[in-house]
């Protein structure tokens, strides 16, 4: 176990997040809702974001950095509606988005976020 760096949420495969010089790297965050529609899911990953940023000393426009998956790329527009609204007008981060298989078929999209931690 490294000290210099601290893990949140930790599981026997991975972590949620991790804390290191400043910096939270966020795992891939996936619906825990048993919501079928994409708005719905991505609202509820953004939510799981948001959260994680808070508890690592950080929030949503510290985001230094986004990686969007989804199932089915046709989804980007409905998804951006929800992004739009979530994200802080002058702090959207740079981002990329792409269409991928998801390790649940129910999953239709996962955010994986680095941000910068608030100085102490």
């Amino acid at each position: 176990m490294n000290p210099d760096i601290q893990r949140l949420h930790v599981a026997a495969r991975y972590s949620e997040a991790a804390i290191f010089n400043g910096v939270v790297y966020l795992a891939g965050m996936v619906p825990e809702c048993e919501a079928t529609d994409i708005r719905s899911q991505t609202a509820d990953v953004l939510r799981q974001i948001e959260q994680r940023l808070i508890e690592a000393g950080s929030d949503k426009t510290r985001i230094l950095r986004t990686q969007i998956y989804l199932k089915d790329i046709t989804d980007i527009t409905a998804m951006n509606e929800v992004w739009d609204a979530w994200v802080v007008a002058g702090s959207a981060p740079p981002r990329a988005t792409v269409e991928a298989a998801l390790a649940d078929p129910a999953y239709l999209i996962e955010v994986v976020v680095t941000g910068a931690v608030a100085a102490v």
